[in-house]
């Protein structure tokens, strides 16, 4: 069965960009090495068009899948509208072992709704922007379990969670 992971980064007041067009140039190196890596041995990354006009390209050896309605012919890029256990069915039949779900937060919010996220990968970078989007777009409540933290440098940390499938955590 293919897994699917969540790979972001955020600010410590929690968001993933100041605005839905702003490219990820506020991220560190360090957040940018691991992003390659990861994404590099999952082999494949799904994210929305917003997102994908913030890159423009296609993410070199990584296939890149775009949620479009619009055709795109870009070599190595692929749009879909599927629904997404479809989409992560077919990507398991092609070979795919993993999937990164590399945002924004209407792909991220897709994924998770839809109980098909496995892990979290969120980075945290040492800036606040006071306001902007976050991970997620609309309410939703999952329980998480720490699995690993660490340092990429001297100022930025990966949080590692596993999503804890099953009923909703109640208070």
């Amino acid at each position: 069965m293919i897994r699917a992971f969540i790979i972001a980064a955020q600010t410590l007041d929690g968001f993933i960009a100041r605005e839905a067009n702003e490219p990820a140039t506020w991220t560190s190196g360090a957040d940018k090495k691991f992003f390659v890596e990861r994404t590099k041995q999952a082999g494949v990354v799904v994210m929305g068009a917003r997102t994908f006009k913030t890159i423009g390209r296609a993410l070199p050896n990584r296939l890149t899948i775009v949620y479009s309605h619009q055709e795109l012919t870009i070599p190595g890029v692929e749009t879909t509208t599927k629904p997404p256990a479809e989409l992560l069915a077919e990507l398991g039949e092609r070979g795919f072992k993993e999937v990164a779900i590399g945002g924004g937060s209407s792909i991220y919010t897709l994924f998770i709704k839809n109980n098909l996220v496995e892990t979290v990968y969120l980075t945290l970078e040492p800036r606040f922007f006071g306001q902007g989007l976050c991970l997620f777009n609309e309410p939703l409540d999952r329980r998480l379990t720490l699995v690993k933290s660490q340092p990429l440098d001297d100022d930025v940390i990966l949080l590692e969670y596993r999503v804890n499938h099953g009923r909703p955590h109640q208070n």
